[in-house]
């Protein structure tokens, strides 16, 4: 029954797509109007002589003979439509209408297919042709650009005039093509040269691309008829067609002449139609059966990589020998049934390896998701950006591979150097990359073909990497053939110059190796200093000419210059002593039955974990008069429980005051043992060991149905402004202990799952949501990105990991979907329907007949251990919190976009530089009298507003360093100014909820900035009573004065709050 009703879903899906995607033909009559106006102008063009003169740069740039390009010109011999059209399976958005001009054969002599003369008389052909049609009525503008993007062969693109908006959504290419029988074809094998210049060592060599694109021309009409007579016969055919454009437009590092267009789609779809294709494809088969036989084609990666060859069974099978010529010369081979032209010529072997990837992820989500992946498979768009783990971008300007004659020869010299670059970085990479793929570079919009081609070798060139595993990529060395082997040795040293080295191994061998020195925190870096090295190397390229991204955010996790999760070994190692020891006290009613981390320093989610403390130690043991020492250490959570006992007390009361009897009873045995130190804090005892503080927290087995019995089932974020019920709800440790348990292992199986959590949390608070998502939140949404990553794959770098969390948060509809994060896969399928039952009745009653939507969460995140988001998410965000938290990451993830795939350089720290004029009032504090100054990103920078309403001196209290005065006079006396715990902006927001409720929502940034946020609250009481005034046509209200207020807020933070600045008044409306 499940399976019957997604099936229908889907399909109900896949018909809207269809609908959305196909033009209306009965509104395209003008189209063909305007069509038929050019196709009458083009067969009644008069005769002229034509000189090369007319396309001097481009004849210059493709190294054609200039003496022999003079001809007259004719008129075309005919003039047709080909293409999708002709199929009626254009696919919107992207509409054209392809115009094939065949060129008589009397404009070309029979040796023009050598040394680019056929290209340049083409050229010139078209230049003729936009001269008079730039006067034609139904022309609104004509313009150059390139077919598949090969720079030799330059096409017309024409704007109609029309009035119609299905109809002006098309454009009209003017495409120039020869008559199969104008040059032999013989000729124009791949084995044979006929680009005279292109020679290696003196001997010719075979120009099989070039070959190539002349016989595309010769029978490209012929493949046009072959695709109509195929599938134009089939709605079914034409469905499925249009999906796979859908489907290839979506990947866009996939959607381009090196690897799939909507030719080659068709033409496979085609192929399985046939005979020769085992005719998997029939005419009973539904458009979204026929797509599906086609990507499972494809993801077979055999089929391709053995060659298509389109033989129809009477003609007999293609010899062994032709084909072992063919994939001599061509990294994919399609040929066709008559020339044995490669019709995937422009196709390359990382092209390939990218469509089967693709294709069989596909497959993979068609199974694995509901409604058979639609969402993932048509509808989420796969950028570049987006998909690859290292992203670069080269600059080849100035060099001399782009300068004539140079710039054409088989191939166009900017193929010629993409292929070099993706050589050289899958040789210098090796298996840390299961794949490197060089984007295909396309000629610049509003090109002109009086600029030559040599702005081509001004286009930046898009490098992706996607890392093969953790272990290989991020490895410090790479070892190379053994010291014996003299030949492999040179090569290697060759290779990698004076980054090799001969070192002997534990085992006894000798061999070449390349070392990439660096810190354990530095490792994602490995693969950066590896691409820049082999290509300053190998194509003398400079810093400037090389942006890869890599380290571009780690400035947000850096204290000191160093990322302090560097402690986190050390933290670790201290934990499991503090296990151990806490395991063996002995003295107690009840024995200790686990000891269970909870902060996020365990995950490595913390932005910021702690580093060893010279103090929090049971004596001194190294110098540190010479360095800052905190005023103040982190706490860190641990959890602990007790043997059974039915001697617990009953009331909640008692059992708080049992619990932290028995916790100072731990404490006081771990100091009596082993020289532990502690603290008594309000409600627990932290342990001080090793440079770090642990907090010690007992779970009792009732605690969870005490708070319960109060209806308060879920945990909210420390420092939520609209709860009062913080203190008492943090302590349901079993639920922090559940999602604790359940994330712990996600870092282990994804290495770059904490980073990604850390620049998440950094960025949320930059933007001062501290308080409005709760870490935990932060971590689950990231931890769904590696668990279901449809339709990626998981992210292996800490910038692509970002920039989908990004995406996740703003793009996710929250008002019609749950999120549900499933980390060890233990729901089902029918459970997973039961939490949208849920969701869908929560959203139903949470609207009510007035269609407030005033209760259940409105950022809905269902786990196993939490069917219905009432642990992170069940007050905040709120609705108005959720929209701006939206759309502040559109805002990021647009920018981070454009950043990663180079379409501008700077910017990067703007992405944590959150604007200050969004806030009604901004309190600056005293820089001085934060507990961690060091994480402030940015100098606040008020310019909004008037004057200050208030200034206050700050407090000689208290300051973030211990003063060298303390210092000096001992260990002891300095560990008695240790301040465990303590942030004094954190009691300066409870302090300020507390003694002003509902006046205002307070923005701030737990990570120590120095600006906090506020805008007035509407249900403020003296707002509510000023619009009752204005209503009842009272005096004005706007006579109160707010600045009252802002002073109460300093008072509040007398000694911390430097100046409060009102920006905007509130509104009384």
């Amino acid at each position: 029954m499940a399976f019957s009703l997604d099936t229908e879903l889907s399909d109900l899906k896949v018909s809207e797509l269809l609908k959305e995607v196909s033009v209306d033909y009965t509104k395209t009559k003008r189209l063909e109007d305007a069509v038929a106006v050019i196709r009458d102008v083009l067969l009644s063009l008069p005769e002229e002589q034509v000189k090369p003169t007319a396309a001097a740069a481009f004849i210059k740039d493709i190294g054609a003979p200039g003496d022999k390009l003079d001809f007259k010109f004719r008129k075309p011999d005919s003039v047709e439509i080909i293409g999708s059209y002709t199929l009626k399976a254009a696919a919107k958005p992207f509409l054209n209408i392809d115009l094939a001009v065949r060129i008589p054969k009397a404009c070309f002599h029979e040796k023009d297919f050598l040394n680019h003369r056929y290209h340049a008389k083409r050229c010139l052909y078209l230049v003729v042709i936009k001269k008079h049609l730039s006067s034609c009525s139904v022309v609104k503008n004509i313009g150059w650009s390139t077919f598949q993007d090969d720079a030799r062969k330059p096409i017309l693109i024409i704007h109609p005039e029309m009035d119609n908006d299905t109809a002006n959504d098309f454009v009209i290419r003017i495409i120039p093509t020869v008559l199969a029988g104008v040059f032999d074809i013989s000729k124009l094998a791949p084995g044979r040269n006929n680009v005279r210049d292109f020679q290696q060592g003196g001997m010719a060599q075979p120009t099989p691309d070039y070959n190539a694109s002349i016989l595309e021309d010769m029978f490209i009409e012929d493949h046009s008829a072959f695709l109509k007579n195929s599938l134009s016969g089939s709605k079914n055919f034409v469905e499925a067609l249009l999906l796979l454009k859908v489907w290839a437009r979506q990947r866009n590092s996939i959607n381009g002449p090196d690897c799939l267009n909507g030719f080659i789609i068709s033409i496979i779809l085609a192929y399985l139609t046939t005979e020769g294709g085992g005719k998997r494809i029939t005419g009973q088969m539904t458009g979204f059966q026929a797509f599906r036989v086609v990507i499972d084609f494809i993801a077979i990666s055999s089929t391709l990589e053995k060659g298509i060859f389109m033989q129809p069974q009477s003609v007999g099978n293609v010899s062994l020998e032709l084909k072992r010529r063919l994939l001599q010369f061509f990294e994919v081979v399609i040929c066709d049934s008559v020339t044995y032209l490669n019709l995937a010529f422009r196709m390359t072997k990382s092209g390939l390896v990218e469509l089967v990837d693709e294709a069989a992820r596909t497959l993979r989500y068609m199974n694995k998701c509901k409604d058979k992946g639609f969402e993932e498979v048509f509808m989420t768009r796969i950028d570049f950006p987006a998909k690859f783990d290292y992203h670069a971008r080269i600059i080849p300007v100035g060099k001399d591979h782009m300068k004539p004659p140079n710039i054409c020869m088989d191939k166009e010299h900017s193929r010629v150097y993409e292929k070099q670059v993706e050589l050289l970085l899958s040789k210098g990479l090796g298996d840390r990359a299961r794949l490197v793929r060089v984007l295909h570079r396309s000629i610049p919009a509003n090109w002109h073909i009086d600029e030559g081609l040599e702005c081509l070798g001004k286009v930046p060139l898009l490098v992706g990497i996607l890392i093969s595993d953790f272990e290989k990529a991020f490895r410090m060395i790479d070892v190379g053939p053994s010291a014996d082997n003299k030949i492999e040795s040179a090569k290697f040293r060759s290779f990698w110059g004076e980054k090799s080295e001969l070192r002997r191994f534990k085992d006894g061998i000798i061999a070449e190796t390349a070392v990439w020195e660096c810190e354990h925190w530095e490792k994602h870096l490995i693969i950066k200093k590896i691409m820049e090295y082999t290509l300053r190397r190998h194509l003398s390229l400079s810093s400037q000419d090389i942006s890869i991204v890599g380290d571009q955010l780690d400035f947000t996790l850096l204290q000191g210059g160093k990322d302090p999760i560097a402690s986190t070994p050390t933290l670790l190692d201290a934990l499991d002593v503090l296990s151990k020891c806490l395991r063996g006290v002995e003295d107690l009613p009840l024995r200790i039955s686990s000891v269970q981390p909870l902060d996020s320093a365990f995950r490595h989610t913390s932005v910021f974990p702690p580093m060893p403390h010279p103090l929090a130690t049971d004596k001194e043991k190294r110098q540190y008069s010479d360095i800052l020492v905190p005023t103040c250490i982190q706490t860190l959570e641990v959890m602990i429980q007790l043997e059974g006992s039915g001697k617990w007390p009953i009331g909640e009361i008692a059992i708080e005051k049992t619990k932290s009897a028995f916790c100072l009873k731990i404490a006081e045995s771990m100091q009596k043992r082993w020289g532990i130190l502690y603290v008594a804090a309000e409600d627990a005892v932290d342990l001080q060991m090793a440079g770090f503080a642990f907090r010690l927290r007992i779970l009792y087995e009732k605690d969870k149905s005490l708070i319960k019995k109060q209806g308060l089932f879920g945990v909210l974020p420390v420092g939520n402004l609209q709860n009062t019920n913080c203190v008492l709800l943090e302590k349901d440790l079993l639920l922090r202990s559940q999602h604790s348990s359940m994330l712990n292992g996600l870092q282990g199986l994804h290495p770059v799952y904490g980073p990604t959590v850390r620049l998440a949390k950094r960025w949320i608070c930059s933007h001062m949501f501290s308080g409005s998502l709760a870490d935990e939140a932060v971590e689950l949404l990231v931890a769904h990105l590696f668990v279901r990553p449809f339709p990626f794959s998981a992210p292996c770098s800490r910038v692509t990991g970002f920039l989908r969390f990004l995406r996740l948060v703003a793009y996710h509809d929250w008002a019609l979907s749950p999120l549900v994060v499933d980390v060890n896969g233990d729901l089902t399928m029918k459970e997973e329907g039961q939490i949208m039952a849920q969701f869908i009745a929560r959203r139903k009653d949470s609207r009510g007949e007035s269609g407030a939507n005033n209760t259940g969460p409105a950022m809905y995140i269902a786990t196993p251990y939490d069917w219905e988001s009432e642990s992170w998410t069940s007050f905040s965000p709120d609705n108005l919190s959720l929209k701006r938290l939206i759309a502040y990451a559109r805002s990021s993830a647009e920018l981070l976009t454009r950043l990663v795939g180079g379409e501008v350089l700077e910017g990067w720290k703007s992405l944590f530089r959150t604007p200050l004029q969004c806030y009604d009032a901004l309190i600056l504090l005293h820089r001085d009298k934060l507990a961690y100054p060091s994480q402030i990103l940015f100098n606040a920078d008020i310019k909004q507003g008037s004057l200050p309403v208030t200034t206050q001196e700050a407090s000689m209290d208290f300051f973030p360093y211990l003063s060298p005065l303390v210092i000096r006079k001992g260990f002891q006396e300095a560990r008695n100014h240790l301040l465990v715990g303590f942030d004094p902006v954190k009691y300066f927001l409870h302090d300020l909820k507390t003694d002003m409720p509902k006046v205002f929502n307070i923005w701030h940034d737990a990570f120590g900035s120095e600006v906090i946020g506020l805008t007035w609250n509407k249900e403020a009481p003296f707002l509510k009573d000023a619009a009752q005034k204005r209503k009842r046509k009272e005096p004005d209200p706007t006579n109160f004065d707010v600045r009252n207020i802002l002073e109460e807020v300093a008072n509040v933070g007398t000694g911390l709050v430097k100046t409060v600045h009102l920006l905007k008044s509130p509104k009384y409306n």
